[in-house]
């Protein structure tokens, strides 16, 4: 142990990682229950989508423990999955196998990029500002899925969205769930999400919104993971390219943002502000999505949950590789987590938007030319129901409010690049009907 992790350099103990590692596991395992909700809504079977999100989020936790030695676990991201279901499939129309192969070719760019470290170079190319507003968009379109799923937020004809019944079924057992997890996130208890799961499934009982089966069983075998359903036919449309983008965008700064914070936490950052082995964390991350997207899974990156464990003490890939296994324990609990009902996972999803609005605190918003981009793409990801539209939105007004405003210079060329496809991206439907 001492070898492998440098556990002594690290001022930090065999004891104190596994410890680290569970209290990790116990603060993001509700994307076991999340996922495969999300994942399903997009015609995945859930089965099979939870053997996924397992596997993956061990194979590549592992990885990370091992080669970059840092305390960060990883699994199917959070919004990234949202964007998979809703958007790309639900919204634009493609299948979720075709969405799969998006992830993949993602997987295999990033595994390039990391190996040539392309990414460090594209993350300062990209507006400051729009970085930040990614997430916190991201955070809000989340928390409304999270809404809709409950039925707190119902369809309305007239006004499009309204509230829903409150007063009784999976919209009241959400919001009971939404009290108690919010009790337990103020009392900064360990786990708040998952105990907050648990308890909601729970109290869904006696509602009828949790349906327990007859001779139910919580251990089982897992179900085969959705091994290799790939479909190469559109990967050369405009669409595609969005999509391949947009997961690549959103991928990139998940992932670079958990790395910062986390390492800076645990007191690993460079006096320089560099951060340890990051070339190898980032293959981590490419090994994952590309391992997940083999499996059946959306997008795999860094989770800034991994803080919860940093803050028990963890400081090396110790903490990692304990939370790893653990995951490969849950794979064989798969009755436990599918049996969660949409009900009991929507407080989390909706704290989850919560976690992710921090960012919005940095904000520039002084210089309407940084600040007007941002607010359009917070405001257009949950309001189009999509993070591709958000983000298309929010690059083209931050290149024209700058070009026009005499301030092109702030412009790079690879978000120039950027803007052009998007643009394509626009008028291809009107160029379509008129050829």
């Amino acid at each position: 142990m001492e070898k492998l992790f440098q556990l002594k350099a690290h001022n930090t103990t065999v004891k104190t990682e596994i410890m680290a590692g569970i209290t990790t596991f116990m603060t993001m395992a509700y994307i076991l229950a999340v996922n495969p909700g999300i994942l399903s809504a997009a015609g995945m079977p859930a089965g099979g989508v939870f053997t996924a999100t397992a596997l993956a989020s061990l194979i590549a936790t592992l990885v990370m423990g091992l080669i970059a030695n840092l305390p960060i676990a990883l699994a199917p991201g959070m919004g990234l999955n949202a964007f998979f279901a809703f958007s790309v499939v639900l919204t634009m129309g493609y299948s979720w196998q075709m969405a799969l192969t998006a992830v993949f070719i993602e997987g295999i760019i990033f595994i390039l990029m990391s190996l040539f470290n392309i990414r460090e170079a594209i993350v300062k190319s990209i507006p400051a500002n729009i970085k930040k507003a990614v997430s916190v968009g991201i955070g809000l379109f989340i928390a409304f899925i999270g809404l809709q799923n409950a039925g707190i937020i119902a369809n309305n004809d007239a006004t499009l969205v309204s509230l829903g019944t409150v007063t009784q079924g999976p919209a009241l057992v959400a919001l009971i769930g939404l009290v108690l997890t919010g009790v337990l996130l103020a009392f900064k208890v360990k786990g708040a999400l998952l105990i907050g799961i648990i308890g909601t499934t729970i109290v869904g009982i006696p509602f009828g919104v949790t349906t327990v089966p007859k001779g139910w069983n919580p251990f089982q075998m897992p179900d085969a993971p959705l091994l290799f359903q790939f479909q190469f036919d559109k990967i050369f449309t405009i669409d595609f390219v969005v999509v391949l983008f947009t997961f690549l965008f959103v991928d990139i700064f998940d992932t670079i943002g958990t790395l910062v914070g986390v390492t800076t936490q645990a007191g690993l950052i460079g006096k320089n502000g560099e951060i340890p082995k990051v070339k190898q964390a980032l293959l981590a991350d490419a090994i994952g999505t590309v391992a997940g997207a083999a499996l059946g899974t959306s997008t795999v990156t860094s989770y800034i949950e991994s803080a919860s464990g940093v803050a028990e003490g963890g400081r090396t890939g110790l903490t990692a590789v304990t939370t790893s296994v653990l995951f490969g324990i849950a794979l064989f609990l798969s009755p436990l987590f599918l049996l969660v009902p949409g009900a009991a996972t929507a407080p989390a999803l909706i704290l989850v938007g919560l976690f992710m609005l921090s960012p919005v605190k940095d904000l520039d918003l002084g210089d309407f030319t940084e600040a007007i981009p941002a607010f359009i793409t917070m405001l257009f990801m949950p309001l189009t129901y999509s993070i591709a539209d958000g983000l298309v939105f929010g690059i083209l007004s931050y290149i024209l409010l700058k070009a026009i405003t005499g301030k092109g210079k702030d412009i790079t060329v690879v978000t120039w690049v950027v803007g052009l496809f998007f643009v394509l991206k626009l008028v291809m439907p009107l160029l379509q009907k008129l050829l």
